[in-house]
């Protein structure tokens, strides 16, 4: 699990501006190596460090041995697909959650996005400019979250929870309800969903892209120092000198503008703009967050877990789809493993700071 701010030493204010961030020494208490290889409990360490990765080739494994079609590579490059659409929302949320905020309105997002995506393609609209208009339309819907939030004060759960329904309603008004196919289109598009380079399908070079990008934001830019500082002490990171306003407007842009991205390989995908798309994706974006090992209260986490959540979800969804376990019990299931990282990791959090 990415972690860079130590809950337990907020950033100290300085008079020439933002104050680097602490960061936790590479050695344990007792000042021995935090790796634990060179020790007896080094196999224990191991995978309690990396207990998600442990826990994707745990289910690889089993999902081997339930189905032998799972490891097919028809079947993950499928499995595959699904992790980049979901892995895609989920580093924009990763930005949100860091800074202990809430993104509920992205599966929105992404239908409203979809919906300009198309309309802007059958209008007669080059593809390389329609997806800058989608993107951007994905992003504005960011930025009335980040106001809302900064400006009006509002909750993030209670502007982005009504954000969901204001940005649903529009999108199912404009296109009253009903899909814009694309299909005359589809070849001038398909391959941003179906394509391949070198064998590995687009929407994973796409993630891959993006989860570098995000990964060296956050790790190695002063922006992404100042998300970690926002969301572990909001009040420490003012008086540092961070414009935690402007902090917390930006990380709702990159939200939105991360679900427009996503909508875009769906409807290429799927050749057909719907006003329904994105219903319900808010819930695997933050789960595979939280499964990642995002702290839910801000200030701990990274695009790394984020991936790996990103697998387990869409790989146990294809598993589950495969043994044919209905859908509803899927949603079972689901809640059961958020509910159970959670837990995880509160026990991990209190065991750090020595409780």
């Amino acid at each position: 699990m990415d972690r860079q701010v130590s809950r337990a030493e907020p950033p100290v204010p300085a008079a020439g501006g933002p104050t680097e961030l602490a960061v936790d020494p590479p050695h344990s208490a007792d000042g021995s190596p935090r790796s634990g290889l060179l020790h007896g409990s080094g196999a224990v360490r191991l995978v309690r460090d990396n207990g998600i990765l442990v826990a994707l080739l745990v289910l690889v494994v089993v999902g081997t041995l339930i189905e032998p079609t799972f490891l097919t590579p028809g079947n993950l490059a499928n499995v595959a697909r699904q992790a980049a659409i979901v892995g895609i929302l989920g580093i924009g949320m990763t930005f949100v959650i860091l800074t202990a905020g809430i993104d509920l309105s992205v599966g929105s997002i992404l239908g409203f996005a979809a919906i300009t995506f198309a309309t802007a393609m059958t209008s007669g609209v080059p593809w390389p400019l329609a997806m800058l208009l989608a993107v951007a339309a994905g992003g504005a819907i960011g930025a009335l979250n980040g106001l809302g939030i900064t400006r009006g004060r509002l909750q993030p759960f209670v502007m982005t929870l009504g954000m969901l329904v204001i940005a649903r309603g529009v999108t199912m008004t404009w296109a009253q309800g009903k899909p814009i196919g694309l299909r005359e289109l589809g070849r001038d598009i398909a391959w941003l969903g179906d394509g391949s380079v070198m064998g590995v399908p687009v929407p994973v070079i796409v993630l891959a892209v993006l989860a570098a990008i995000a990964w060296f934001v956050l790790r190695h830019t002063p922006f992404g120092r100042e998300v970690y500082a926002v969301g572990d002490n909001p009040e420490a990171a003012r008086l540092s000198g961070i414009a935690t306003d402007r902090v917390v407007f930006s990380v709702y842009v990159i939200s939105g503008m991360c679900a427009a991205i996503s909508a875009l390989i769906v409807v290429s995908r799927l050749t057909a703009g719907e006003p329904s798309q994105g219903t319900g994706v808010e819930l695997d974006a933050i789960a595979i967050v939280v499964i990642g090992g995002t702290s839910l209260f801000g200030g701990e986490g990274g695009v790394g877990g984020t991936l790996i959540g990103a697998a387990i979800v869409a790989a146990m969804n294809n598993l589950l789809n495969l043994i044919g376990v209905s859908p509803f019990s899927q949603q079972i299931v689901k809640g059961l493993i958020i509910l159970g990282a959670v837990f995880l990791e509160r026990r991990s959090a209190a065991r750090r700071e020595g409780r």
